[in-house]
């Protein structure tokens, strides 16, 4: 089996033989590179791979239209119009291949890892992925679209989002959004520069990060008001590398709950930076 998962930066791709064992490769995206340049480097990473796996699961960030075609992509724009369920079964010739939304895989891969069949689940990376699954299944499910939640608007006045619209999750949460408030509070600074002094506990880093966990705090407790689920879990890579985060998102969403509500627990992600990829290989073993 094969799960590749697609990213705005990078690609994971891992191998899974028939004993259960697997390995993984990464390759980054070339900056400013054309959809031509993209489709070939990611044929060069899955060429070796070819004839050697008869099911393949792709976790994907773009919006994808009912007929395959890329509707957008804003990390990646000269995607849109791509016909990627085409693309993937040419990469892959003879091979069952299952698309799906990045964060719809993530959640159905912490669902099955968690054991929880009503789970939200949201990441914390170079955007904000979401995903829901609702009695086992992905939610709304592949036909009616995806579960958007970083695209929901929390604050109509805030930031504009990649996506065009002012005010998304995503334009507040994700790791670049969070590094740039860093930055104009404090100048230039790197991941690692935030990783320091979050865990320092230096003002500058706990309230810029503080302001995303609340961020985050505010999409999930609409979410729970709407669909009730029964776990919450919270991953991506930006998420995963600042211990405390996770904690802090649940600090924020308690100081929203109303009273006499019950409250889902929220919990970190199994799969951490990888559940998108979990989720490929799931999508992969279901085809």
């Amino acid at each position: 089996m094969l799960g590749i998962d697609i990213g705005g930066t990078k690609v994971a791709v891992r191998v899974v033989d028939p004993g259960g064992g697997h390995r993984d490769t990464t390759f980054a995206w070339r900056p400013g590179a054309t959809v031509e340049e993209d489709v070939a480097a990611l044929a060069a990473s899955l060429r070796p791979l070819t004839g050697s796996v008869t099911a393949a699961g792709v976790a994907f960030p773009g919006i994808v239209a009912a007929d395959g075609t890329v509707a957008a992509w804003p990390s990646r724009p000269s995607w849109a119009g791509l016909d990627a369920r085409a693309l993937f079964a040419d990469l892959l010739p003879g091979t069952a291949v299952t698309v799906a939304d990045d964060g719809d895989a993530a959640a159905l891969a912490e669902a099955d890892a968690l054991g929880c069949a009503d789970l939200a689940y949201v990441g914390i990376g170079t955007g904000v992925g979401g995903g829901f699954v609702a009695g086992g299944r992905m939610w709304p499910g592949p036909a009616r679209g995806s579960f958007e939640l970083g695209h929901v608007v929390i604050d109509a006045g805030g930031p504009r989002c990649a996506c065009g619209r002012a005010g998304c999750l995503q334009a507040v949460a994700s790791g670049p959004a969070t590094l740039a408030r860093a930055a104009g509070r404090r100048g230039p600074v790197s991941y690692a520069d935030l990783q320091d002094g979050f865990a320092a506990g230096r003002p500058w880093a706990r309230d810029v990060v503080a302001e995303s966990c609340a961020a985050v705090a505010t999409a999930l407790i609409g979410v729970e008001e709407l669909l009730h689920p029964a776990l919450i879990a919270v991953g991506g890579g930006f998420a995963a590398g600042l211990p405390g985060y996770v904690e802090l998102v649940a600090e924020h969403r308690d100081l929203l709950a109303r009273t006499g509500c019950s409250r889902a627990p929220i919990t970190a992600a199994v799969g951490r930076a990888l559940s998108s990829l979990d989720g490929a290989v799931l999508l992969a073993r279901h085809a």
